[in-house]
Order: C-alpha cells, then sequence, then structure tokens
C-alpha cells in the first residue's frame, strides 16, 4: 500500500511519504479497532476523532488527515480512495510528509485499511 500511495505521489513531482513508527501504530490500532466495534467512521467510539488519537498518542503534528478503505484487498482498496476526491486529496497532499497504514484482515470483505497522513 505504501508503495501504490508514494507512486502516485511521485508520478506527479510530489515527494514520498516517510513511514512514521508511531502513525503506522495508530493506523494499525484503528484499523483493528473497526473490525472489534463493528464501524466504519472516522470518528472512534474508542479513540475519538483521528486528531484526538494523534493528541492522546503525543504524535506531533500540524496538519493531519484520515483515509479509511474496506475491499477485498488493498489495490482494490486503492483504486476506490484514488476516485475518491477527498481520499485522493489526502494521498496527494503536499502538505503531508509522514504516513502510517494500518491493514487488518477479519472482515467478511477482506480488508480494512487506514491511512494516517500527517506534515510536520
Amino acid at each position: 500500500m505504501l508503495d501504490l500511495v508514494n507512486k502516485e505521489r511521485t508520478d506527479r513531482g510530489l515527494n514520498p511519504l516517510q513511514v512514521d513508527p508511531r502513525l503506522t501504530d495508530a493506523a494499525r490500532a484503528k484499523s483493528w479497532d473497526i473490525i472489534d466495534n463493528n464501524y466504519f467512521a472516522h470518528h472512534s467510539p474508542t479513540y475519538g476523532s483521528p486528531w484526538d488519537m494523534l493528541r492522546e498518542a503525543q504524535i506531533p503534528f500540524v496538519r493531519a488527515g484520515e483515509n479509511l478503505g474496506k475491499a477485498g484487498n488493498v489495490w482494490v482498496v486503492h483504486a476506490r480512495l484514488m476516485n475518491s476526491s477527498g481520499h485522493r486529496s489526502n494521498i496527494l497532499s503536499p502538505n503531508f510528509t509522514h504516513v502510517g497504514i494500518g491493514i487488518m484482515t477479519g472482515q467478511p470483505s477482506g480488508v480494512v485499511v487506514t491511512q494516517i497522513f500527517v506534515g510536520r
């Protein structure tokens, strides 16, 4: 998934996103939370908003964004995100410098993907 995201960026002359292990941990926790609590939304019953989650984890950011996707595999999730203007905007934002991606299986439909982007 990181390769797919960074290819979209570099194909358009943007810098690739750097992986932040703390963001990856947060993204994995969010994907698992979606599965465990059977919801699909940016506001988590466990963590609140994505910004609340980042503040609680003491992850610094100036800007932040979150993409969520569910599908049979990561390639379908990526295609759906790129076909959505808001999600594509997060992937291609020059204001974001770091990303964490959490991919969890466990859904009958395949995978749940959380992408958390930050700019510092």
